[in-house]
């Protein structure tokens, strides 16, 4: 199985005033959902943040370092909004941070073995820059990089399209590669992201969203309460390295069955090998699906604020994270410290190490066969 590949990526347009911009191009915009642009600097580079809402109150703010969600605001079951995204209120500490936070990672999201592949005969030499392995694009990958960013805004849906060029032999892949993140909000509290992408040369590609998630409000408490549905019935195992053995196992009867709705915290520390060698959940899940279509991958519920978060993808896999790393050392929004499991991760992707598991779907992206990718967020509440 292989992720579905469009015909062409999206053009990239400019633009100074941005509603007026695509009112005149569109001839159909509401005034109730809106985009707007403001300068920033990160690093001393000049940057810009993109601020998009809906007519219910809806709103995501990106930047195009790391083509990097900054906030996601969305109402809990009494109407109240908060934002439900990990991150920070100083854009230089995305800077500095390892965490990932909100930003697209590439070329390849997750781990390669050793930091090396062979493709088409040849041997390619990646960073290790997480143990032995090569992990989310290497030491400067996509979440590093500045992507250049136009608001999108048609009728009553809003958004941004992101695009940014990756040289042959940047961290070591071949192939010059032309990526696009497209993020579009719909008056269904839906978060559309849209990935694409074309190469000169045969490569891999792995793009993913690296938002951790906490919907009770960012920082305000841990996500063990938070109920999980997850459409797996198998995931793949790790060594000591977060790298898959290469075994499909089954859900069945272990700590890792979320078929039915089930808080995290509720086997986090059972005496499970795997759980015990990562402090929590960092594994990926093979998703139940046939062919590669739009599928229901996972629910999640916060009962203390009813909000809940719907995942659909094309992808065959999902990387559930519980936030094990965070320590309390990343002074997030608010100034408020990240402890363990103040997040969680639902990363779509293909599987860690693809390109060196051939049983696993390809991640090979060819010249004329372009790449894309698609995931949504819908955000909801229950009573």
């Amino acid at each position: 199985m292989q992720a579905t590949r469009a015909s062409a990526l999206m053009n990239r347009r400019s633009t100074l005033s941005l509603v007026m911009c695509a009112a005149a191009c569109t001839g159909d915009v509401r005034s109730d959902a809106t985009v707007t642009r403001n300068d920033a600097r990160i690093g001393g580079q000049a940057i810009s943040v993109f601020t998009f809402s809906n007519a219910n109150g809806m709103q995501v703010r990106v930047m195009e370092y790391g083509a990097t969600i900054l906030s996601i605001r969305v109402p809990d079951r009494r109407g109240t909004l908060d934002d439900v995204t990990l991150g920070f209120d100083s854009l230089d500490s995305y800077l500095t941070s390892p965490r990932y936070f909100g930003a697209v990672v590439g070329r390849y999201g997750n781990r390669i073995a050793n930091g090396t592949f062979t493709l088409d005969g040849t041997t390619y030499t990646l960073a290790r820059n997480n143990g032995p392995n090569h992990l989310h694009g290497g030491v400067r990958g996509f979440d590093k990089r500045i992507w250049r960013g136009t608001a999108l805004h048609h009728g009553d849906t809003v958004g941004v399209v992101f695009h940014y060029t990756s040289a042959d032999g940047e961290e070591g892949y071949p192939g010059r590669l032309d990526a696009s993140v497209t993020y579009t909000l719909t008056p269904a509290n839906e978060l559309m992201l849209d990935y694409t992408a074309t190469a000169d040369a045969p490569t891999h590609v792995n793009l993913t969203q690296h938002s951790f998630f906490n919907l009770a409000g960012a920082g305000t408490r841990d996500v063990l309460a938070h109920e999980l549905t997850l459409h797996a019935s198998r995931f793949t195992p790790v060594d000591s390295t977060s790298i898959p053995t290469g075994e499909l196992a089954s859900v069945d009867h272990t700590p890792f069955d979320f078929r039915t709705p089930t808080a995290i915290g509720a086997r986090i520390g059972a005496p499970d090998p795997q759980l015990r060698m990562l402090h929590g959940y960092n594994h990926n899940f093979a998703l139940d699906r046939t062919g590669d279509s739009l599928v229901h991958a996972a629910t999640v519920r916060d009962p203390a604020s009813g909000r809940t978060l719907d995942v659909f993808t094309t992808e065959p896999g999902m990387q559930f994270f519980t936030g094990n790393s965070l320590d309390g050392t990343a002074i997030g929004k608010g100034g408020r410290p990240y402890q363990r499991y103040y997040g969680f991760c639902l990363e779509t992707q293909h599987f860690p190490d693809s390109p060196n598991h051939p049983r696993f779907p390809s991640t090979i992206v060819r010249p004329g066969t372009p790449y894309h990718s698609r995931t949504i967020l819908r955000f909801g509440v229950s009573q």
